[in-house]
């Protein structure tokens, strides 16, 4: 074999490593994410803290710095859907979790309705989840 034809099969191998490599980076997809409650079972009352963690399902990974904008946190579990209650955002000290306080008003099942954007991704991931408040 020549060396201008060993180039080129260098060259050949070397193409088809980064395409392989290109294709393997591809990016991520919204529904790649999702939130997940840090306890399923909060303490009922006023200044409750419900706590969840927003989570790269590929890698396990907790995400940072995601824009959520819609919040809402109701009785639904237990078909109470309009007995909602005040929710607002609070600091937390751990990267990717993310805490808000509430009145869990009565014991029982709630549901936390979450709107977020997140860094570098198209789309708005939605979730809905379920916990107990207890007395």
């Amino acid at each position: 074999m020549t060396t201008y034809s060993m180039k080129r099969a260098a060259a050949a191998v070397l193409a088809a490593a980064l395409s392989v490599a290109a294709l393997s980076t591809a990016h991520a997809d919204i529904t790649d994410y999702e939130f997940r409650l840090v306890q399923t079972d909060v303490k009922q009352g006023n200044g409750a803290i419900v706590a969840v963690r927003l989570v790269d399902k590929r890698s396990g990974k907790a995400v940072p710095d995601a824009v959520i904008f819609a919040t809402r946190i109701d009785m639904a579990p237990d078909g109470m859907e309009t007995m909602a209650a005040p929710i607002e955002a609070v600091p937390s000290t751990e990267p990717g979790v993310y805490r808000f306080k509430t009145n869990l008003m009565m014991a029982g099942g709630w549901r936390l309705s979450l709107g977020a954007k997140i860094q570098g991704e198209t789309g708005t991931l939605e979730n809905k989840l379920v916990f107990k408040a207890v007395p």
